[in-house]
């Protein structure tokens, strides 16, 4: 019986089982080891997890395997002495997230995997471990291609007047918003970020206008080529996010502008996981 987890920051998918066949997937709240301290990772697996598992799956379980954003090398220790905890006869992994997109991208086989959601990674994935990572830097001075970095082109390029002016005035409606308003969550709110990535479902409805769509070809040519291209490989480049699900054809389109071969678009990694796991 085994158990893997794809954590992101509002909620962690998890996958339990014996065979793929017989697997079952759960969701908690999202467990982050950078953010979190150790008491409130244990009150998310001790009141989240534990009750939506059968009662023989713990003294069962013999291998965890949980990939989440934060979980660098340093960060870890926590979470590792949580699980092993609960479930004290499991083996446990702990990795990136970005080594979890690559897995399920591109299982065992040699791959550019990329993450664009609210934020933005890549890396060159041989198969096994990640050997090489262009660091994508926060959306202050990168995250290209990423939600934040859609959401604060649109919104300078909007008030710049380098967009139909149509533009900006729907999304200060749509957003209820003023200039004011705008600089506040900007500048001085907390989590700008996830304010600049929210505003991507207002791109996303206006992507047909020729404005909008040279706009996001231009994003998307930028996260090529200050990342991608970098890597000097032409394996295939796969994406998960929502970002990337949701913005397929103009991130198509500037691949082929740029002659990059493109893989895999995968909305939920955790079923590709489940393939890796159950499937050695």
């Amino acid at each position: 019986m085994i158990l893997i987890a794809d954590s992101g920051a509002t909620k962690t998918d998890w996958c339990f089982g014996a065979t793929l066949s017989d697997r079952q997937t759960i969701h908690t709240e999202g467990i982050n080891p950078f953010h979190m301290d150790q008491t409130y990772m244990e009150e998310i697996i001790r009141h989240q997890l534990i009750p939506q598992l059968p009662a023989s799956f713990q003294p069962e379980c013999t291998a965890i395997h949980f990939y989440g954003a934060g979980c660098l090398p340093e960060r870890t220790g926590g979470i590792v002495h949580i699980l092993k905890h609960w479930f004290p006869h499991a083996s446990v992994q702990v990795s990136t997230d970005l080594l979890g997109a690559a897995r399920a991208l591109c299982q065992r086989e040699p791959g550019i995997a990329c993450i664009l959601g609210t934020g933005s990674n890549s890396c060159l994935y041989d198969g096994t471990q990640i050997i090489d990572n262009i660091s994508p830097l926060g959306y202050i001075l990168g995250d290209e291609g990423s939600g934040a970095y859609l959401g604060k082109r649109f919104v300078g390029d909007c008030l710049k007047r380098q967009l139909p002016g149509f533009l900006a005035e729907g999304l200060m409606e749509r957003y209820g918003l003023t200039l004011p308003d705008l600089l506040e969550k900007v500048y001085r709110q907390p989590q700008a970020n996830r304010f600049l990535a929210s505003l991507t479902p207002y791109i996303y409805e206006q992507r047909e206008v020729p404005e909008v769509k040279e706009f996001l070809k231009d994003c998307f040519r930028e996260f090529f080529k200050r990342n991608v291209l970098l890597y000097k490989r032409t394996w295939p480049v796969s994406f998960v996010g929502s970002i990337a699900w949701y913005f397929q054809q103009e991130i198509q389109e500037s691949a082929k502008e740029l002659q990059l071969p493109i893989g895999r678009f995968v909305k939920n990694p955790i079923d590709e996981l489940s393939v890796y796991h159950f499937h050695p």
